[in-house]
């Protein structure tokens, strides 16, 4: 039930499907017998049925539709010694509110015979009855072609023909190596579990009715859209309303991959890099597919000690040069993504560490910090103390204070040349001002006595 009330969301909900033109998708169901395996908690035959049958159902007002089914490997057992190859039909023929129909034959079919995807498709041709609509097939199958027809050269025999067909191919937990036989077909989905099913089969229905998609090219230095893998957000236009969130993917043809957004809005983008970019206005254009183009060139930063024979916990404040704002915040040995520039690191080590660095095009930038060492004092009597660096010319930079109401502590201190100035509090007089000087070596402890 979940998953109808998703899915009738999307389609009324969002006004997507106001269909100028009619638009007819034609379902073809695998009833192989290899669809009998499980698959989760089900088996895929029951999978595939439950969803398809459910997304039918949610089809029901969308206008200027029709949609039809075929099966294969429904009809004839498949033996040791026998497939028959041509059992695929058309159960139910495209027509007005047929989604009943459609929907109560998909439970009744069990899967039990061969997989004739060439002939199937072949015969699917005949299904539509004019080309005067937008056609398109889903084909969902968990097997290559097990007969002697090759599913290309039927699907280039129709493209001859002039027969106009969008197919789709849904794969249901398919070894991925076989996906490039499917690619002279249609575009490919592929589903490993039940929920990425209900997924797909969403994303494709959708793609098919609204036929308007788009990509979100972020380009890298050469202005090749190469950069991937972060959240995109886009809102309505001019407003906090936000209505799709993304994770940018590159998909297996190396390309950005293919979305589907309703073009009756205007967008604005917002892709969260660090910093993040927006591009604002956005249109996109009906029955077409648009391209978004962002210029994203990234590159690394990596916090790391040099010299460290313990696991010292230190992090950096990561901020754009000319801008005091903090941009990000990374632990010692992590390593974050950045747009090309220059950057502000602040070290927060005691003394603090501070650099300029570059980002460079899928290069990493290093934050290189000495590994710390331990100042540890005691005290016979509560003290006001300071501890201040030794910088160039002898110049004194406070560090820290000593906490006044304890005789002993530590802390950890970068390598260098330290000072701590302090009084025993119960002396009334600055004339009982003591200086101490010490030196703090990388992983090593120096002790002090005040």
């Amino acid at each position: 039930m979940k998953f109808f009330i998703l899915i009738a969301f999307v389609f009324f909900g969002s006004g997507f499907f106001a269909q100028e033109q009619l638009t007819r998708i034609l379902f073809i169901l695998d009833a192989s017998n290899s669809m009998n395996a499980k698959w989760d908690e089900q088996t895929r035959i029951e999978a595939a049925k439950d969803l398809l049958a459910k997304a039918v159902d949610s089809l029901k007002d969308v206008p200027n539709l029709e949609i039809a089914l075929r099966v294969y490997g429904h009809q004839s057992p498949i033996t040791a010694t026998y497939q028959d190859c041509n059992d695929t039909k058309l159960e139910i023929p495209f027509g007005p509110a047929n989604h009943d129909k459609i929907k109560y034959r998909i439970k009744s079919i069990l899967a039990k015979g061969t997989t004739p995807i060439a002939r199937s498709l072949e015969a699917a041709a005949e299904d539509f009855p004019d080309q005067n609509s937008r056609n398109i097939i889903i084909l969902i199958t968990d097997g290559l072609e097990a007969c002697d027809n090759d599913p290309c050269v039927i699907a280039k025999k129709l493209k001859d023909k002039g027969v106009k067909v969008t197919p789709f191919v849904i794969g249901l937990g398919m070894d991925l190596s076989y996906l490039d036989k499917f690619n002279c077909i249609g575009p490919y989905f592929d589903a490993e579990t039940k929920d990425a099913f209900r997924n797909v089969l969403k994303n494709v229905i959708t793609k098919a009715l609204v036929n308007t998609t788009v990509q979100i090219n972020l380009n890298d230095i050469q202005k090749s859209p190469k950069e991937t893998d972060v959240t995109m957000f886009l809102y309505e236009a001019g407003t906090k309303r936000l209505l799709y969130t993304f994770v940018h993917t590159i998909n297996r043809f190396g390309n950005p991959d293919t979305l589907i957004i309703d073009p009756k809005y205007k967008y604005d983008l917002v892709v969260n890099t660090l910093p993040k970019l927006e591009k604002k206005n956005i249109t996109i254009v009906k029955n077409t597919h648009n391209t978004i183009v962002v210029d994203a060139p990234q590159g690394f930063i990596k916090v790391r000690f040099t010299n460290s024979t313990k696991p010292y916990q230190v992090q950096a404040r990561i901020m754009q040069t000319n801008n005091p704002a903090t941009l990000n915040v990374q632990s010692i040995n992590s390593t974050d993504k950045y747009l090309v520039g220059k950057y502000d690191v602040e070290v927060l080590t005691l003394p603090r560490t501070y650099l300029t660095l570059d980002v460079n095009q899928s290069s990493t930038a290093y934050v290189d910090v000495l590994a710390p060492g331990f100042l540890t004092y005691r005290a016979g009597n509560l003290v006001s103390a300071q501890v201040f660096v030794k910088r160039e010319n002898n110049k004194l930079e406070w560090v820290c204070n000593i906490d006044p109401t304890l005789l002993t502590g530590s802390w950890q201190l970068q390598p260098g040349d330290y000072r701590i100035v302090y009084r025993q509090k119960k002396l009334k007089s600055s004339l009982f001002t003591i200086e101490k000087e010490f030196r703090i070596y990388s992983n090593k402890t120096t002790s002090v006595n005040l």
